[in-house]
């Protein structure tokens, strides 16, 4: 696996390692009133069209990175590349979000902490997702065999050591702004790129 850029801002660092966030999500299971009940593959269909709609909904501002950087979003870990192919790109990261997790123990589908971006040829950036984190050790404490969950998605898990150089954490992207081949809340992205991303000194 590769990093792109081994630039870390320690602020973004700082702020991971050191956020207790407990995530809780309540998915909500779909039923139909009428003589038709939707099935479990419908119902999860329309959980997962519902959650990309309602980060798209929440991030389009976004797409001008300087709004984002305006409300307190900033560039961690450089551009994250792939370990075959592809890659998650640039991860910006807002640390009051962080914070605020900590404090409710909730995540919010409209409150991503974190919003990622491609760099384009010109090395202007596009918007792709928004990325949720929780720490697992604080996670597993409360939800032994229990993964945290976002209307109905399902967290991914990093163990330690890890190329972050975080604790082990969960971790859900949506790639809400950028169709993903091989679906919505994987981790990697087979056609974003790191090639365009030039570091800031």
């Amino acid at each position: 696996m590769k990093l792109m850029s081994t630039r870390f801002t320690w602020l973004g660092i700082f702020a991971l390692a050191g956020t207790l966030a407990l995530a809780q999500s309540t998915p909500s299971q779909q039923h139909s009133h009428a003589t038709m009940i939707a099935t479990p593959a419908a119902a999860q269909s329309s959980q997962s069209a519902n959650l990309l709609q309602v980060v798209r909904d929440a991030t389009e501002r976004f797409k001008d990175v300087t709004v984002a950087q305006k409300e307190g979003f900033s560039l961690v870990f450089g551009c994250v590349s792939g370990p075959d192919q592809g890659a998650m790109g640039l991860h910006y990261l807002n640390g009051a979000r962080l914070n605020e997790v900590n404090a409710t123990g909730k995540f919010y589908a409209d409150r991503p902490q974190i919003v990622i971006y491609e760099a384009g040829p010109d090395g202007t950036l596009h918007l792709t997702g928004a990325d949720f984190i929780v720490f697992a050790d604080q996670w597993d404490a409360l939800h032994p065999q229990d993964p945290p969950q976002l209307m109905g998605q399902l967290f991914h898990r990093f163990d330690f050591p890890n190329r972050f150089a975080l604790p082990a954490f969960y971790t859900l992207h949506v790639w809400a702004w950028k169709e993903n081949p091989n679906g919505a809340f994987v981790n990697w992205h087979p056609n974003v790129s790191c090639q365009s991303f030039i570091p800031q000194n």
